[in-house]
């Protein structure tokens, strides 16, 4: 790994030891309003980056883009400047019935296809135990139990290929236990494991592969971003780093 951030302009003055991450700016500049003074640290390659403080605590809040190629640029370069718990808050396509639109997914750990930038990490045909880390995974869940807000817990995959997803897809992963898709916790996780860091995730369902729910946008789910991410907050700031 680097020494020093490439892609992004930040700086170990800039970036908190705490972030939240999202793969779209547009849910990173609902989440800093939350944040006290929050200043923007970064806009290179829309790897928009804001530094804030919540109820005191320094919390930096970044966009990722999407996949683990892309994100893992974003991972890497925190991690590079200081950050030492990471959490990725995103959204997911909804794989078991009976979940809504808004409904929040606590994934404990992530399935993925080999190959790629895992291959490239982990240079040889095995699979990481991609999982988050159990301190902050429970942080998570007892906030949003506290807060009163319905969660459901279990696995997710990462899927690298948003338009390859159809219903034999989400047929074949619903069966192996898999309640949600998204693109990249699997990275985060790995990524956590490999470079000592915390990390955890927070979905939205935004869609369903398994029901017909449409599909939501950053600003259709505002309501929803704003609740779930003043629990994050509280989360992130109370898990020793």
């Amino acid at each position: 790994m680097l020494g020093k951030p490439i892609h992004m302009t930040i700086s170990p003055e800039t970036v908190a030891r705490r972030a939240i991450v999202a793969g779209d700016p547009a849910r990173v500049e609902q989440v800093k309003e939350l944040l006290e003074d929050p200043k923007l640290v970064n806009s290179r390659r829309a790897f928009i980056t804001y530094t804030g403080t919540y109820k005191g605590v320094p919390i930096t809040i970044a966009a990722h883009g999407v996949g683990f190629s892309s994100s893992a640029i974003v991972f890497e370069e925190l991690a590079m400047v200081g950050a030492k718990l990471i959490v990725r808050f995103g959204t997911c396509g909804a794989m078991v019935t009976g979940m809504k639109v808004g409904d929040v997914v606590i994934p404990t750990g992530a399935a993925y296809y080999p190959g790629g930038a895992y291959y490239q990490y982990l240079r040889e045909w095995v699979c990481c135990p991609a999982v988050p880390s159990f301190e902050v995974v429970k942080a998570l869940v007892e906030e949003f139990e506290r807060g009163g807000v319905r969660y459901l817990l279990g696995p997710v995959v990462s899927s690298d290929a948003f338009y390859a997803e159809d219903p034999d897809f989400a047929r074949k992963w619903s069966s192996r236990g898999v309640i949600a898709v998204e693109m990249e916790c699997a990275g985060l996780f790995t990524l956590g494991l490999m470079r000592g860091l915390k990390t955890g995730a927070v979905l939205m369902v935004s869609d369903s592969l398994v029901e017909h729910l449409g599909y939501a946008s950053a600003e259709e789910l505002r309501e929803y971003t704003i609740r779930a991410a003043r629990l994050i907050l509280e989360a992130v700031s109370k898990v020793p780093v």
